[in-house]
């Protein structure tokens, strides 16, 4: 049965002598940002721009060689053979230099400072000259080797994307969930309308009495933790001797979908939990959140310890974002105006589209998902090489609106999860510091979307003392980081307590390699006994239904 939204409902008191932690971030009203630029910095910079543009007029003149730097954009021989378009980059690098410093000068409040660096580094990279084919000698000479062909093929690539609506990032047809991505064996043991829950079969004699249930992000599909065996989180965790579960989130469809948060939380997340509690007959199970799955399975299990009812053994979070204060670049796509907008056409009813999602996750790294293959499939023509993360990026999940849009403004724009007693969710008020259970939080260095010092401060908002560890790389790569590859490192530290983000990289240890292994160290603690593997998935209350990944994860958009 649907529940009420949050913001429905009227806000219960907090609980006495527990006064709600004030909202960190800024006002969200829409007004109109004050801005200005100091006139004596602004000159200094008119002075060094002319200076130094002379220089490199000049510098130009005598014949010597341009400077290009070390961007693999313009690392094709190409570029340095041919000393007009080597110019052409320093001069591009030139210009991008100023107008960046340019828009460092003006001095307002940090929404706008970001969204001006946001366009103008968007600006920078759009008008690149390795984008356009007139600028491109690398392309021309390309043109010239096929005799044309490569410019026959580059209109066809840029029709067929058309036609799809987005850029190809790896070849539509060398990946099939089922067949060489998604592959782990196992079975979905129950579904509603929102959710499948797969459980995946043993890979030892014995596991862990208690089991492990995966909550992916609703936003994207389950596989990026399963793509192929030799970097398959799933897998692995199977191998380790965990009886896994995971929920698969459906791909909505309905273009009048009512589902609102606490759809997504009973449905989604309580449901789940207490099936797999009911399977293996354990009060308390071992439960991981990814992302925005970590967001939700974290407001579930605030509003279960307030009904009484605790069931994580151990709550592993994967660059999960509960504090906002600092939400990164994707803070600058969300203020009133752009709420408002979204409220009003779906907040009631509709679907948030996956492709405009996936559009919005590219353009934070425009140089690597789009200009790069702007530049490969339309101007030379090529056809990108198969890439399972890439294949798994372009399968967009469309996301229930009045779910969204309760995300967005309180979660994401009023910061209301981290103040005690403010927040409704499953009828109660959330808090929580009520999640006091041992907690292993990753983040990554690197990541665009979750910056980790907002998943190192989401981490001091839970209670008891999370283990604390940055992962080298990004959002995903930080995460998918298989053992044998032996790549990249990841730091352990103190505990987090009293320490801000930068005093806890200062005392932290880096370690080489994966982080998988210190994660399944960590968990081992809360495996409970070992027990013979299940012979037969699901129970006589919740049979098999079918194998998986199951029918919800292939519902493309």
């Amino acid at each position: 049965m649907a529940t009420t939204s949050p913001s429905a409902r009227k806000r219960k008191k907090p609980r006495a002598g527990t006064p709600p932690q004030q909202a960190k971030r800024p006002d969200t009203k829409a007004t109109a940002p004050t801005w200005h630029i100091d006139p004596e910095a602004l000159s200094a910079l008119q002075a060094e721009f002319m200076q130094r543009f002379q220089a490199q007029l000049n510098q130009q003149m005598s014949g010597a060689a341009p400077e290009l730097g070390n961007d693999r954009r313009f690392a094709a021989e190409a570029w340095q053979k041919q000393p007009l378009f080597g110019w052409q980059v320093a001069w591009y690098r030139f210009h991008s230099e100023f107008l960046q410093r340019s828009a460092a000068l003006v001095q307002s409040d940090e929404r706008t400072q970001d969204r001006l660096r946001f366009a103008v580094q968007q600006w920078v990279d759009a008008v690149s000259p390795a984008n356009f084919l007139a600028t491109n000698p690398d392309a021309q000479q390309r043109m010239i080797e096929t005799q044309g062909e490569s410019l026959r093929q580059g209109i066809q690539n840029l029709l067929n994307d058309l036609q799809q609506g987005r850029i190809s990032q790896t070849p539509a047809d060398a990946f099939e969930v089922g067949r060489n991505v998604c592959t782990t064996p196992g079975t979905v043991i129950y579904q509603n309308e929102l959710v499948q829950l797969i459980q995946y079969q043993p890979g030892t004699p014995s596991v862990g009495e208690r089991p492990l249930l995966i909550i992916p992000p609703a936003i994207n599909k389950y596989y990026i933790l399963d793509l192929q065996p030799s970097n398959s989180f799933i897998g692995h965790a199977v191998a380790e001797g965990h009886t896994v579960f995971v929920v698969s989130w459906r791909n909505i469809q309905d273009p009048g979908c009512t589902l609102g948060w606490d759809d997504y939380l009973q449905k989604g997340i309580v449901d789940p939990i207490h099936v797999v509690q009911a399977i293996s007959g354990q009060p308390t199970i071992n439960l991981l959140g990814f992302c925005i799955g970590g967001t939700l399975l974290c407001t579930a299990l605030a509003a279960l310890a307030a009904k009484g009812e605790k069931p994580a053994a151990s709550l592993t979070l994967l660059t999960t974002l509960l504090d906002s204060t600092h939400p990164g670049v994707l803070g600058i796509f969300i203020d009133e105006m752009q709420l408002a907008l979204r409220e009003g056409t779906i907040g009631q009813r509709g679907i948030m589209p996956g492709k405009d999602l996936a559009l919005t996750f590219n353009f934070l790294r425009p140089n690597e998902l789009v200009w790069n293959y702007v530049v490969g499939n339309y101007l030379k023509g090529e056809t990108p090489p198969p890439f399972d993360l890439l294949y798994w990026n372009s399968d967009s999940t469309n996301l229930a609106g009045p779910m969204f849009c309760t995300y967005l403004r309180h979660l994401y724009l009023q910061n209301e999860l981290v103040q005690p007693g403010v927040f409704q969710s499953l009828g109660e008020a959330i808090d929580l510091r009520r999640i006091d259970v041992p907690t292993y939080v990753l983040c990554a260095r690197e990541d665009h979307i979750v910056p980790w010092q907002g998943g190192y401060e989401s981490a001091q908002a839970l209670g008891g003392k999370p283990r604390f560890v940055l992962a080298a790389s990004g959002h995903i790569a930080g995460v998918v980081n298989p053992p044998a590859k032996q790549k990249r490192s990841y730091a352990t530290g103190p505990d987090i307590a009293g320490l801000t983000p930068e005093q806890w990289q200062a005392q932290g240890e880096e370690h080489a390699g994966s982080w998988w292994p210190d994660w399944y160290q960590w968990l081992e603690s809360y495996q409970g006994k070992a027990v013979p593997a299940p012979t037969a998935p699901g129970s006589a209350q919740y049979p098999p239904i079918e194998p998986a990944p199951g029918r919800y994860v292939k519902e493309r958009i």
